[in-house]
């Protein structure tokens, strides 16, 4: 049995993380110098939607800009890691190729390659990307993450990208108000207990109509515990708000 890979759920908020030299970022960074090299990483964005599940078979596969009214430089920014053929092939296997599409016409989002440019600058990684299928409800993000959870034992890595907090229309400079920081610690703590029902079920925390006004952030999330196993220590990091409305939650799942 090959050593078991971590399962990484990242707040990314602000694309700007990208490219500032600030905690979040520097905590990325030092995430990934204590961590494994994977063979492959499989990354699950907020930010790529699909009727169904699909993965992107582009190698390599595009550095997706898909933010507006940023800086030049955040738009200058290429991460040209190559493709992971190998891995769709995995994920085609574990799931049935009619499960899923397989698409080269996608890449890396800003939820990936703004979080994967910390944790592996030289871009020497292969990667490939799997969408957030709009047929699946919670109990069968789950249920798939499950399913592709043997890959963590193939040397793959998985980097799941959103955040447990996230309503822009409630930014602000303050801190964070009392609905986002009880619906992040019901989170927390359904994570801590390893009660996936109480994050299936979150709609019933204390705050979720506000702090998760549409779940595509939210449901990435999912993907790093469904594909926990019974050997992986919980490390919670960046757990504080930015901009008051955006949880920075983070966790890796790994052996410990």
């Amino acid at each position: 049995m090959s050593e078991l890979m971590p399962a990484l759920f990242v707040g990314h908020g602000n694309p700007m993380n990208a490219i500032t030299d600030n905690r979040y970022r520097r905590t990325w960074q030092a995430c990934a110098r204590r961590l494994p090299v994977p063979r492959s990483i499989l990354c699950v964005s907020a930010h790529w939607e699909t009727a169904v599940p699909a993965i992107c078979t582009a190698d390599p596969p595009k550095t997706i800009h898909d933010f507006g009214g940023f800086p030049p430089a955040l738009y200058a920014q290429r991460y040209p890691a190559p493709g992971a053929p190998t891995l769709v092939g995995q994920v085609q296997d574990l799931l049935g190729i009619s499960a899923l599409i397989a698409t080269p016409d996608w890449g890396l989002d800003h939820g990936a390659w703004s979080v994967l440019a910390s944790l592996y600058p030289n871009a020497d990684v292969p990667v490939a990307q799997l969408s957030l299928g709009r047929s699946l409800n919670l109990i069968g993000h789950l249920a798939l993450a499950r399913q592709l959870s043997a890959l963590r034992r193939a040397g793959v890595m998985l980097v799941a990208s959103g955040n447990i907090v996230h309503n822009l229309r409630r930014l602000g400079s303050g801190p964070a108000p009392e609905w986002a920081r009880e619906f992040d610690q019901y989170c927390a703590q359904a994570i801590e207990r390893g009660d996936d029902a109480a994050l299936a079920n979150y709609s019933a925390a204390p705050g979720s109509q506000i702090a998760v006004p549409t779940p595509e952030h939210f449901l990435p999330l999912l993907y790093a515990v469904g594909m926990r196993q019974p050997e992986d220590r919980l490390e919670f990091f960046n757990a504080d708000f930015d901009l008051g409305s955006l949880s920075m939650r983070s966790l890796v799942l790994a052996p410990a």
